[in-house]
């Protein structure tokens, strides 16, 4: 099997002799070609470039489109801030919505009419040339409580909530909208697997989860699953309370980050439902670690995660991760004993 049919089979269920890598890279990716991320995030050839040279080197199942949220938030006219060597940044002071009323009215925006989503696309056409079919292309859109968070302002939309559900649920079906618009001019242009990042989704409780996020996010993957492509959930921060949910989502493969128990969420979803990917720290126990310990650690999330499991970190390798710490994690997927 190459890289993306091993993926598939894991996702799918299926026995396998050893397991697939899928770290996520950006800023790792973009110092591999000695270019400064903010070129990164906003050339599509220099992203395809960068991934294509992790692809290579370390053998990664997947290369991706991902490089920061605010991605739609800048198409849809949101105040971003690009530093020169570090991610885009929302500046969620001057929010798109801070005045509520601006919600009203505001439409979608085709993704190959902005400038920063066309460029994302761009990036997936050109992976997915450079591809072969030999490893899978992942496009990449925010989640509901990430894009509305990204649009709002995380503490304003914190307090709506409470204050203004009705306001919250617009401005997330309003999000979802747009996401899926997004997601699907990637599948177009050859994304294989779409990942949904949205981290503020764990800051919120079940409760308020299972009543805004998980409705919208199952809108998500149904219309990724419509257009054939896989789903890549991917929430950061503490998610075991949201787990339960998961089980009803379809996701193919879910990404768990360190402070969580991959066993626990295991059990939540049971043995049939969704790839568990993760769940090293990558700053404690990939960056600063040896590759003995890493494949230790990976060793216990396999167990405790099986019958399906993808090799990764919680979250982002490190920019100065040591080359080797990422190859043992690569090697440990090779070696199943």
């Amino acid at each position: 099997m190459n890289p993306k049919e091993l993926a598939v089979a894991v996702m799918n269920g299926q026995p396998v002799e050893k397991l697939p890598f899928m770290p996520i890279t950006m800023m790792f990716a973009a110092d591999r070609i000695n270019v400064p991320y903010r070129r990164y995030a906003t050339e599509a050839a220099l992203m395809a470039r960068g991934q294509l040279k992790i692809a290579e080197e370390f053998g990664a199942a997947q290369i991706s489109a991902i490089s920061d949220p605010g991605v739609e938030a800048h198409d849809l006219g949101a105040d971003i801030g690009f530093p020169e060597n570090n991610p885009p940044y929302v500046n969620e002071e001057n929010a798109l919505f801070a005045d509520k009323a601006a919600l009203v009215g505001a439409k979608t925006i085709r993704p190959e009419s902005g400038k920063r989503m066309s460029n994302r696309v761009e990036a997936v056409r050109l992976m997915a040339e450079a591809a072969e079919n030999d490893r899978l292309v992942e496009g990449w859109v925010e989640g509901p409580c990430a894009e509305a968070s990204d649009l709002r302002g995380i503490n304003r939309l914190m307090t709506d909530f409470f204050d203004d559900p009705s306001f919250v649920a617009d401005l997330m079906d309003f999000v979802t909208e747009q996401a899926i618009l997004f997601a699907r001019a990637q599948i177009r242009a050859g994304a294989q697997i779409v990942g949904i990042g949205d981290a503020a989704s764990s800051l919120i409780g079940p409760d308020l989860y299972a009543e805004f996020s998980v409705p919208r996010t199952k809108r998500y993957i149904n219309a990724i699953h419509d257009e054939g492509a896989l789903v890549r959930l991917h929430i950061c921060g503490r998610t075991e309370g949201l787990a339960p949910f998961w089980k009803e989502l379809g996701a193919d493969m879910i990404d768990v980050d360190a402070g969580n128990s991959i066993a626990a969420i295991r059990e939540a979803l049971g043995p049939n439902v969704s790839a568990l990917a993760g769940n090293l720290d990558p700053v404690r126990e990939v960056r600063d670690s040896l590759p003995s310990a890493i494949a230790k650690r990976l060793n216990a999330c396999r167990k405790e995660s099986a019958p399906r499991f993808i090799v990764g970190a919680g979250c982002e390798i490190p920019r100065d991760c040591p080359a080797d710490n990422l190859m043992a994690m690569k090697h440990f997927a090779d070696n199943l004993k």
